[in-house]
């Protein structure tokens, strides 16, 4: 696309992370590891939970939607990174860049309203337990899961139709590893005002009052938790919580970290380096965080896990 109403320029070149080529093969192996471990790690949470009845319970529910966003997410952009490294080619199509900007939005949306599901699951869980069947039954978990799939695709459809009405000029070298939706605004030759109060706007809807939400929501089950007299009842809510929490911080945490290093930085590569967190190391690192600190999903991969060895 060029400045104006001229056609003839239908792509961008993604620069990746370096123009080393000694470095190539490291960073292809990398992220290949990093994608394969990801993937198999979030597809045997989902298949632990779909084949234990006794995880068929509204936690378990959210968070087989969030391994499934996991893996959308890095499959997204991983695999057109590892194909670029491997053919050369750092080319990529006008409408492969707005897709991949619409689902490197579109997934992150559904992290966060998820994240905070599952914080809403816990209060009730803990600070409700009597009612708590009652309260998340199958109905609401569908519709709050619906809530979340239609908010990330709205949104995400309203940043690529703003987008669509943009005109770019003839540099149209990313400094990225993917097509990220700030680094395709400053190529733009037109106004981008509108998108760029689009994007601010949805970060506060979207980012903070999911977090307050989460916040409130422990502040809740903390005051819970310390007026239980039984230490059983303490440490099965510590373990069913810290994983959560633990995935809460890890994804807040890579946000805020690359927010504040492209604010301090005008390095690229520091940027792309900081992105690699929350795009490709937070959906690797969920699925171990959850087998590792909850004993339910530990015990329902053990029993997965045998039973397809016994198959062999």
């Amino acid at each position: 696309m060029e400045a104006g109403n001229q056609t003839g320029i239908l792509e961008f070149i993604l620069l990746g992370f370096s123009e080393d080529p000694e470095l190539q093969p490291f960073i292809f192996g990398l992220f290949l590891s990093m994608f394969l471990i990801t993937v198999l790690g979030n597809l045997l949470i989902i298949l632990a939970i779909c084949s234990d009845p006794h995880l068929h319970t509204p936690m378990y529910f959210f968070l087989t939607n969030l391994s499934l966003v996991d893996i959308s997410f890095s499959t997204t952009i991983v695999p057109k990174m590892l194909v670029s490294i491997h053919t050369e080619n750092k080319a990529i199509s006008y409408m492969d860049c707005l897709t991949q900007v619409y689902f490197s939005m579109f997934f992150p949306i559904l992290d966060t309203l998820l994240l905070t599901v599952m914080a809403y699951d816990r209060f009730v869980a803990i600070c409700h337990p009597l009612h708590y069947t009652v309260i998340m039954n199958p109905r609401l978990c569908g519709v709050l899961v619906f809530a979340t799939w239609f908010i990330g695709v709205m949104t995400s459809l309203l940043h690529i139709l703003l987008m669509m009405h943009l005109s770019f000029c003839r540099d149209l070298e990313i400094p990225h590893f993917f097509c990220e939706l700030t680094q395709i605004l400053k190529l733009a030759c037109s106004d981008t005002f509108l998108n760029s109060t689009l994007i601010y706007f949805m970060t506060g809807v979207l980012g903070v009052f999911p977090l307050v939400g989460i916040l409130f929501s422990y502040s809740r089950i903390a005051s819970s938790i310390r007026k239980m007299s039984s230490a059983g009842g303490k440490q099965k809510a510590f373990s069913t919580c810290g994983s959560h929490l633990s995935v809460v911080s890890l994804f807040y945490g890579t946000g805020v970290g690359v927010y504040f290093t492209s604010a301090v930085t005008h390095s690229p590569q520091k940027v792309s380096v900081a992105s690699v967190m929350y795009t490709v190391v937070t959906p690797m690192l969920n699925p171990f965080i959850y087998s590792l600190r909850n004993k339910d999903v530990k015990g329902a991969l053990g029993r997965l896990l045998s039973r397809a060895a016994s198959c062999l």
